[in-house]
């Protein structure tokens, strides 16, 4: 009797505790369903998004606030934001890698490790992209042009990196960065041909009757150029980062443990192809910019040719 007792007290305690574990986990299958509806996924597209506010492991800090320059009816906001930060970051890191290299390529005349990186991608520059379009007159542009190549090479990379961001991302940033080509372009037109012969190249070298027609044309030729620029590689790396928030929200979309093995690897695979779309988008920057200069440096004397063969 008092066995049977005992059994049927400790199957008691061991059903009420069984209970309890039930409601508990019923508790917290209801909370991550609630949080599940209510998850936004607008918050997946913060990491491409601009903002005022930079993260980092364990939290995020604030960046400071200015106040508006206000000029007549125009008001210019000068606070700086993520893609600020991490453009001025990549500036910094930049100088400071150039610094470096060039420091210990003049203590060995023989680079080796990192210098020796960095000198095979400055020959790849200057061998491969600015001497074959501009000839030997684009050795004076080779600076401008490893700048450009390096510095979106490493804004593109940035956004790879946890708690990064990409400043190629930013509309503005690839704006700038065509207006700099715009006036380099330009620039290496002027340069090799003066200001008249530019001038007159505008008018395509047809009759006067059609200059009303050729100079609009050639005008906006001109900006259609850094345009395309500016396009080109903002959709690019905007469009990768996309896709790779897209697979990660088919985990959220579908609320299955079956999913996410499948969209972290196809997440992955989109990541590692981004590495080298960043590789690629600073190439096809820095040679259409090249291609532009060499083409604006060699018009006339295309011009003329074509004069005295007809």
């Amino acid at each position: 009797m008092i066995f049977e007792e005992t059994i049927g007290t400790d199957t008691l305690k061991h059903a009420v505790q069984s209970v309890q574990a039930v409601q508990a986990l019923s508790d917290t299958a209801q909370s991550a369903a609630e949080h599940s509806e209510g998850f936004n996924f607008a918050h997946l597209l913060d990491h491409i998004k601009d903002g005022r506010e930079v993260d980092f492991p364990g939290g995020h800090f604030e960046l400071p606030h200015f106040e508006p320059v206000h000029i007549g009816s125009l008001v210019i906001d000068l606070s700086p934001t993520k893609h600020v930060f991490f453009l001025l970051l990549i500036a910094v890191l930049l100088l400071w890698v150039a610094v470096s290299a060039a420091r210990k390529h003049r203590k060995s005349l023989i680079p080796t490790g990192f210098t020796n990186l960095m000198e095979l991608m400055v020959l790849f520059v200057r061998d491969e992209i600015a001497i074959p379009n501009m000839g030997q007159a684009g050795l004076k542009y080779v600076p401008y042009l490893l700048t450009t190549f390096f510095f979106i090479l490493l804004m593109n990379l940035a956004g790879l990196v946890p708690f990064g961001a990409t400043a190629t991302g930013n509309i503005a940033v690839t704006a700038g960065l065509a207006i700099v080509a715009f006036v380099m372009i330009q620039v290496a037109a002027i340069r090799a041909h003066g200001v008249g012969q530019y001038l007159k190249h505008l008018t395509g070298g047809v009759h006067w009757a059609l200059w009303p027609i050729m100079i609009p044309i050639e005008i906006l030729s001109l900006f259609t150029k850094p345009f395309a620029l500016c396009i080109r590689l903002f959709a690019n790396m905007t469009g990768g980062h996309t896709v790779i928030l897209s697979l990660i929200g088919l985990i959220f979309l579908f609320k299955s443990i079956y999913v996410a093995p499948v969209s972290v690897v196809f997440a992955l695979g989109i990541d590692l192809l981004e590495i080298l779309v960043a590789f690629i988008q600073a190439y096809v920057f820095t040679i259409l910019t090249t291609l532009f200069m060499g083409l604006g440096m060699q018009s006339e004397e295309h011009g003329q040719t074509n004069t005295e063969h007809h």
